[in-house]
């Protein structure tokens, strides 16, 4: 959604690894949050796992929580598909 973009597009070496960093964000926030991915690739399990190795500095949790507060996230979780016969809006 084009109004959560600036969540997408952090910037320095934050935005080089997205794919990890939607895990490694609720890592690093307490040592007993557990992020649960869901896939349905058989390949997106072992990229999850990459989350494990990215280690977000102290200036990286700054960044994402003042990228966080300049943004009003809008939009529903998911794409949709949860909703089994809801009209997508």
């Amino acid at each position: 959604m084009k109004a959560n973009q600036p969540l997408v597009d952090l910037p320095g070496a934050i935005a080089r690894r997205k794919k990890e960093i939607a895990i490694a964000w609720p890592l690093a926030q307490k040592p007993f949050i557990a992020p649960i991915p869901g896939t349905r690739k058989p390949a997106r399990p072992e990229e999850n796992l990459g989350a494990a190795d990215v280690e977000l500095a102290p200036q990286d949790l700054r960044e994402i929580e003042a990228a966080v507060a300049k943004v009003a996230v809008r939009g529903a979780r998911g794409t949709g598909h949860e909703r089994c016969g809801e009209a997508r809006s």
